[in-house]
């Protein structure tokens, strides 16, 4: 393979999953840790209160990525350590220990890309309606304003929100995330006030942040029919326009896809859609989570819309029963460069999570991960010399981590994490990991 000189290698991580979550040092509950500490949320009744231990181990772990290599490392903010009840008065040691991760990453010549919500909204916060009150535009506006002049002096490189598709719809009307809710016409209010205040957050963060370079990253599938009917095609538009439509044109052309108002116009009363112009503010990049693709077929489905995932058969999956279909990565990228005026192209997040064996020897041989990133990168490959403007690749995840509602019993990390005695061990991912940014770094 052979990328541009300038393409970043890094990895990725979100705070609730791996930091710690107790709140001893004043540290504000979030909706992850009431939704964890509800039995029967969460497998196993695991939750992130100690998660990687993170927050004291952050040293050993930026050692870690400089061993293997990495040049950009993507993590969140905890909103509530920084604000506890989510707006008000600030927990300075909440914001210090965000200033000496940035400083031991910058020691290492790491360039940190800073997301400032990964779906840990404060529970203060959910307590006065959460991102259904049209309130949490301007508490994310000022939140954000305290973490870009916390750190933008050293920050250049921000993520406004981490797919807001999951918290609207896992969160809001699946209930399998938290806060938990089945209610759809909340989702697409929560839906519309994330994507309200990501415009109004980059324009805090141009104000705050010389030389920013800021985006959104949204999780894109691309959507396929079952078959080549009429009835199929339109299902697969449909499924696009819910997943993929319904966040890229407000953030790129300010405006909802007509199709999916129409179709889900019984859940938007009371949203003033055209609010959300206020998406539009133009990005450097758009960050895009791929891992799986959709299959779709014509056929009547609780939400009413008219479309069914299609039953996988005979595919190759990983241990969340995700399809492993490399060409989705390619072609998403690919099409969401046709269809938007995208400056720049980054794949946020990328992994798979697969049992594996312990390690041997002081290394997890997990040669599933390692087959998975190989084709997922040449997939990448492929879709630069097709003119996508990838720019970096951040695998998905740095270490095994609390993988939400799947708590403890998924393992999407290149870098084993005994969760027992915190000991940091390589797999055989890392270290191919290590060799592939070798090679396409060596001048």
């Amino acid at each position: 393979m052979t990328f541009p000189k300038d393409f970043l290698w890094g990895a990725a991580t979100a705070s609730y999953q791996i930091e710690g979550s107790r709140t001893e040092d004043g540290r504000g509950e979030c909706i992850w840790q009431r939704f964890s500490h509800t039995p029967g949320k969460v497998k196993n009744g695991d939750t992130g209160d100690i998660a990687c231990d993170h927050l004291n181990r952050y040293a050993e772990d930026v050692a870690l990525m400089r061993e293997i290599g990495l040049q950009t490392y993507r993590f969140s903010v905890a909103w509530s350590r920084v604000l506890p009840t989510g707006v008000g008065t600030v927990a300075e040691n909440g914001l210090d220990f965000y200033d000496r991760l940035v400083d031991e990453l910058l020691k290492n010549n790491i360039t940190p890309f800073v997301t400032l919500y990964h779906w840990d909204l404060p529970q203060a916060l959910q307590d006065n309606g959460g991102w259904e009150n049209p309130d949490s535009v301007k508490w994310f506006t000022d939140y954000t304003e305290v973490v870009t002049k916390a750190l933008g002096d050293r920050v250049k490189n921000w993520i406004t929100h981490n797919e807001p598709w999951c918290v609207a719809f896992l969160g809001n009307m699946f209930g399998v995330h938290a806060p938990g809710k089945q209610d759809a016409k909340a989702a697409f209010a929560v839906a519309h006030h994330l994507l309200i205040s990501h415009g109004t957050a980059m324009n805090v963060i141009r104000q705050n942040v010389a030389d920013s370079y800021a985006g959104i990253t949204l999780n894109l599938a691309p959507k396929y029919p079952e078959t080549d009917s009429d009835a199929d095609k339109k299902a697969a538009y449909t499924a696009d326009g819910i997943q993929n439509r319904w966040f890229l044109d407000p953030v790129y052309k300010g405006v909802y896809p007509a199709d999916i108002v129409e179709k889900a116009s019984e859940y938007l009363d009371g949203l003033d859609l055209s609010a959300v112009k206020q998406a539009a503010v133009p990005t450097d990049f758009l960050g895009i989570n791929y891992y799986m693709r959709g299959i779709v077929r014509a056929e009547e489905n609780p939400m009413g819309f008219n479309e069914k995932m299609a039953d996988y058969e005979g595919v190759e999956l990983t241990a969340m029963d995700w399809e492993v279909y490399p060409d989705g990565l390619h072609d998403i990228l690919v099409n969401t460069a046709r269809d938007y005026d995208v400056k720049a192209l980054y794949v946020t997040e990328n992994g798979a999570a697969y049992d594996e064996p312990e390690p041997i020897n002081g290394v997890v041989e997990d040669a599933k991960r390692v087959s998975y990133l190989q084709r997922h990168f040449a997939a990448a490959e492929a879709a630069i010399a097709q003119g996508a403007p990838l720019k970096g690749y951040f695998v998905w995840s740095f270490l095994d981590n609390f993988e939400w509602a799947e708590g403890y019993t998924k393992r999407f990390g290149i870098t084993y994490v005994d969760y027992a005695t915190q000991k940091r061990i390589p797999k055989r991912s890392s270290l191919f990991y290590k060799d592939v940014i070798k090679a396409q770094t060596a001048s």
